[in-house]
């Protein structure tokens, strides 16, 4: 099975996310079933295919790799062992697949803690350690990307203040990711449906905090669910925040589930995207409308008809 190579130096790849391809849609490989691979590199996670595929991690990145996909997200990276992350690492390479995000902080203090908002020894070290150990699991994993969600605001402390002190987190943050050549991209999440009190929600805020760092090892999640929910008008403001985005992820609204089953126009913001010659990751972050294999099959099929341009 002939697959697409993928650039080594990631940096390169993801500092603007506007590298230009280096094969037409006619061009592209086929699969293993036949049917051609996407225009864009799409990355489903774990579970998407478990019916189809079985439970086994790494039979789903084998099925995800036949049906065309080209990435893969992990979420949960960090709380595998060691020999569980390479093992990944082993099967994504095997099949051609590239590594995308996984969270390089707990889970549980991004939604529960202010913690890049305001200055705090402790919890500042709590974070510059989850980066170390970020290296190690990039590592084991091929990995490039990092998501870093900054925590929740802090109601007590003026806003400016807030992000001087998150700025200031990141660049310490930076100086660890940099000599490695990985990129922790921030990801504004709405506060209206979702994630209530955090601290980073738009594009426009996150493009000026990148700004401020200036550092080609921080850069912009821009996950399309969320900031449809927090500020719509999607395509201008990729465009503005542009030379700052590394990463895209995608998810219709309402409901989170995959293109064709709320109100984007994702046909238009995919095309948009290969258009600008983006050739980063579009992570898959969400569910699925249907269960079974009824379901993942739909999911197949609304990926296929978004990606039709």
């Amino acid at each position: 099975m002939q697959r697409r190579q993928f650039l080594s130096s990631a940096v390169a790849a993801t500092a603007a996310g506007t590298l230009a391809s280096d094969a037409s849609a006619e061009e592209r490989s086929a699969d293993a079933s036949g049917e051609p691979s996407f225009n864009l590199s799409y990355g489903p996670h774990e579970g998407m295919f478990k019916n189809l595929a079985g439970k086994s991690i790494l039979d789903q990145i084998a099925f995800a790799a036949d049906q065309g996909f080209r990435s893969w997200e992990d979420n949960r990276a960090t709380t595998r062992t060691p020999e569980e992350q390479e093992a990944i690492g082993k099967a994504l390479a095997d099949n051609g697949i590239q590594m995308g995000v996984f969270v390089v902080s707990p889970l549980e203090d991004n939604f529960s803690k202010v913690t890049f908002a305001r200055e705090n020894e402790g919890e500042w070290n709590k974070i510059k350690d989850a980066m170390r150990n970020g290296v190690e699991v990039a590592k084991r994993m091929n990995a490039t990307w990092m998501t870093v969600v900054p925590g929740l605001v802090d109601p007590t402390l003026a806003f400016e203040y807030q992000t001087a002190n998150a700025i200031e987190l990141l660049k310490q943050c930076c100086d660890i990711l940099e000599p490695h050549d990985l990129v922790m991209v921030l990801e504004p999440l709405n506060h209206r449906t979702n994630h209530p009190g955090v601290f980073l929600t738009g594009t426009p805020q996150s493009y000026q905090i990148c700004r401020a760092v200036d550092s080609p090892a921080c850069k912009i999640l821009y996950d399309v669910y969320h900031q449809q929910i927090t500020e719509g008008n999607l395509i201008p403001n990729l465009d503005l925040a542009w030379s700052e985005i590394a990463y895209i992820q995608a998810g219709d609204n309402p409901g989170r589930k995959e293109p064709g089953t709320g109100e984007i126009n994702y046909r238009n913001v995919f095309r948009h995207l290969h258009e600008k010659n983006y050739t980063g990751v579009v992570g898959m972050e969400h569910g699925l409308s249907k269960s079974g294999e009824e379901g993942e099959r739909a999911l197949i099929e609304a990926y296929r008809q978004a990606d039709d341009f």
